[in-house]
């Protein structure tokens, strides 16, 4: 592992001084180099290939991982959800996203399976995200959604 401050070569120029697992089911370790002494860390993660997501026009994309994240991100902005929590309910997306084994799948499911962690998340980061993804365009359907969530 090339030391990211000193850029040392050396293929054995670190040490692990700590490993743990994160939340998407890799590995999280803390390096030292054995250079210049300085301490980094690196991930480790399983490569799965995710089915690629068919937009509404019809178009297709790779799922990215990044790109979801800074949806829910944006829908939980100045809200008391944290970056753990985040990446635990995008991190559950994907991987039920590689369980179904599907080659493609819709967008509409992958946006259902946000709605529907948001909605357990934080109720308000749920009606942010809800109001671009269902289309709550008027003061009406914006009202019977969260007179919906009040009543249950």
């Amino acid at each position: 592992m090339q030391c990211p401050h000193c850029k040392d070569p050396n293929q054995e120029g670190s040490k692990v001084i700590d490993t743990t697992h994160d939340l998407r089911g890799g590995i999280r370790r803390r390096r030292e180099c054995k250079n210049c002494g300085k301490r980094y860390s690196t991930y480790e993660r399983p490569v799965m290939t995710a089915p690629l997501i068919v937009k509404k026009d019809g178009t297709r994309e790779e799922f990215d991982h990044e790109k979801l994240a800074r949806s829910v991100q944006l829908a939980c902005v100045k809200l008391p959800v944290s970056a753990a929590e985040i990446d635990h309910l995008v991190g559950h997306i994907e991987s039920r996203l590689m369980a179904m084994e599907k080659p493609e799948v819709s967008s509409r499911v992958v946006g259902d399976m946000v709605i529907a962690g948001l909605k357990e998340l934080n109720e308000i980061a749920y009606i942010r995200f809800a109001l671009v993804y269902l289309g709550l365009n008027d003061l009406q359907t914006i009202r019977k959604e969260v007179d919906s969530l009040i009543a249950s």
